[in-house]
């Protein structure tokens, strides 16, 4: 795997504890719409573990706590009716469980329900983040819009500041301009 991706990545073959990664895993922290599985409390303790790592972290949501997004699960719902024969090798058990009884289209319904009503909003996201001790972090937070048509994606990036970040928020002068 290193020579394929020039040593940029490497394999972790042991399972990770999100609210406890081993120290010696360094780098960006990343979380796909995986973060509403976790309650407020394990939420916040995952941030606090990159901060306590000095580690930057990512999480990004796909599902909102919004009627849209409830009703694109009833869509995504009957996504199964269609794709169902296309997937090999095609099996009976399959095709009862989508045609005769709609039981993964259900799974599918309710699991999609679910995600979005425990998605954590912005404003929730910042309420975890100001709990957190992190005076050195840079947090940026909130919902981006693509074109008309795709969904929005919920985020929260924090990273650790630089020094030059952490002096201009101190409150020192220092020349030149600061990029965000």
């Amino acid at each position: 795997m290193r020579a394929a991706t020039e040593n940029h990545f490497s394999l972790y073959s042991d399972a990770v504890d999100a609210m406890n990664v081993p120290r010696e895993l360094k780098g960006f922290r990343t979380m796909f719409t995986s973060f509403h599985h976790f309650s407020p409390d394990k939420a916040q303790a995952i941030l606090q573990n990159a901060v306590a790592a000095r580690q930057a972290i990512g999480v990004f949501e796909i599902t909102r706590r919004a009627p849209s997004a409830i009703g694109m699960m009833f869509l995504w719902a009957l996504l199964p009716f269609v794709c169902t024969p296309l997937i090999s090798p095609i099996r009976l058990s399959r095709l009862f469980w989508t045609y005769v009884v709609p039981v993964i289209p259900l799974v599918l319904l309710f699991d999609g329900v679910v995600s979005c009503l425990r998605t954590y909003r912005p404003h929730e996201l910042w309420e975890m983040i100001e709990r957190l001790n992190a005076t050195d972090y840079q947090w940026q937070v909130g919902e981006h819009s693509g074109a008309f048509g795709q969904l929005p994606i919920t985020y929260s990036i924090g990273y650790p500041r630089t020094n030059r970040e952490t002096r201009l928020t101190a409150g020192h002068h220092i020349e030149g301009s600061l990029a965000t």
